[in-house]
């Protein structure tokens, strides 16, 4: 069954939606996609895998064959020519579900909210709110989905 093609007010489409209804039932997770105009135009995709495991090149691979067939079919939204671009999340992570932030508790992150930017430690998470360990022993507690965060740290070992 061919995927739905999601798409907004005006017919511009939700590039997340369409590279998630492609690579969720290979086992991805899409955590960005968008089309950047311009001169060439780039459809970037950034995935991660549902069983947590490190992207490899055969994922990226993978992704990219599914997603290039699919987008294919859409040649009328895009661009005459642009260039697809998958990408596994790499140094700059973007976090947004409370697993997200659970899988990478302790580890720094960069946060921009309305509240103000700063760099802590996830510390607890607990529902929707996600609590972040700054200096002088100051925390803060946000509520996911009002704030952008990413990894300021790799872990050691996969996570």
């Amino acid at each position: 069954m061919e995927p739905e093609h999601p798409l907004q007010a005006g017919g511009t489409p939700q590039w997340s939606q369409v590279a998630e209804s492609v690579l969720a039932p290979l086992g991805y997770e899409v955590l960005e996609a968008g089309l950047k105009s311009g001169k060439n135009p780039v459809l970037l995709v950034r995935i991660e895998r549902k069983d947590e495991v490190p992207i490899s090149i055969a994922d990226l691979e993978r992704a990219n064959r599914a997603l290039s067939a699919h987008l294919d079919t859409l040649e009328t939204l895009l661009p005459a020519r642009y260039l697809l671009q998958v990408e596994s999340p790499g140094a700059d992570r973007p976090l947004f579900t409370a697993r997200h932030f659970e899988r990478f508790a302790g580890l720094k992150v960069r946060v921009r909210s309305p509240q103000g930017n700063f760099t802590g430690r996830i510390g607890a998470v607990r529902g929707d709110m996600v609590e972040f360990l700054l200096e002088k022993d100051e925390t803060r507690s946000l509520q996911l989905g009002t704030f952008k965060a990413t990894l300021a740290e790799w872990p050691d070992k996969p996570r």
